[in-house]
């Protein structure tokens, strides 16, 4: 029986990408148009996984994502870190000068914009999906407009890519996590990596301290993201990502940081994504 995966944009996508490359290609995929929809079709067992993007390196972190994960108690089991590149893609036969219309994800327009300053005819249209738009070319055989999006997409949907590489800034990535809403079993051996939650007073060095008693238990802090904390103005929730060489020195962090912290929560331990 295939894995049913939930990612949120349409195959074709880059979360459909890292689906392939975490799990696969024998798995079953649940198309959500947006990431409440992914984490309504975890907890209506829709789809045993889901892919969320949550960070990337000129956009920074999807905060919204943070906040989906703890409210709904997902269990992050895995990461992958995805190049992001752009490639504008049409009908066959078609080049540059044949095309009136670029249809796409605004963060996808945005990141092409030094591209499109040198094509002035083309009219760039904010979609909802990169693949969605590459698909409903296909489907409709509609000339004259564009798409972009992942190469990926050109070979589903049996594109020609016009103009590769199309985004301003070459060196783009995005990282995914694998969530689930069953908490898993620990292999111990494979974890490296554990993504936490916590709530601090306001009490003068209190983060500092924390974040000494993560050094002291030679844990790497790779990420940190304060999100509000929505029932109290003026409090903020931490959610902190570390990696570890001993799966003992984490246990012993934790410890220290549960009795540290007046609210705590581990949202998942895993491989670390970096290769």
């Amino acid at each position: 029986m295939k894995s049913i995966i939930a990612i949120q944009g349409a195959e074709g996508s880059n979360h459909h990408k890292v689906a392939r490359d975490f799990y696969g290609t024998s798995i079953q995929l649940e198309e959500c148009m947006s990431f409440d929809v992914l984490v309504d079709s975890l907890l209506n067992k829709k789809a045993s996984h889901g892919i969320m993007a949550l960070e990337n390196t000129i956009a920074g972190s999807i905060i919204p994502n943070y906040a989906l994960i703890d409210k709904h108690n997902l269990h992050i089991t895995g990461e992958e870190y995805l190049n992001i590149h752009h490639h504008l893609m049409a009908l066959d036969g078609q080049k540059i000068e044949d095309i009136k219309e670029v249809c796409s994800h605004p963060m996808a327009l945005l990141q092409c914009k030094e591209f499109f300053k040198k094509h002035p005819h083309i009219k760039l249209v904010e979609d909802v999906d990169t693949a969605e738009v590459a698909k409903r070319i296909s489907q409709q055989n509609l000339k004259g407009i564009a798409a972009i999006a992942p190469k990926i997409a050109a070979e589903i949907f049996e594109l020609s890519i016009i103009e590769d590489e199309i985004q301003t800034i070459k060196d783009n990535a995005t990282r995914f996590v694998i969530v689930q809403t069953e908490k898993p079993e620990i292999k111990e051996t494979n974890a490296n990596k554990a993504s936490i939650k916590f709530q601090l007073n306001h009490k003068r060095g209190s983060l500092a301290a924390i974040l000494n008693a993560m050094s002291d238990c030679k844990m790497n802090l790779t990420k940190i993201q304060s999100l509000p904390v929505i029932e109290t103005p003026w409090k903020y929730s931490f959610f902190v990502d570390v990696t570890f060489q001993e799966y003992a020195a984490y246990k012993k962090a934790i410890a220290i940081i549960e009795i540290m912290a007046e609210e705590f929560k581990v949202l998942g331990i895993y491989k670390n994504g970096r290769k």
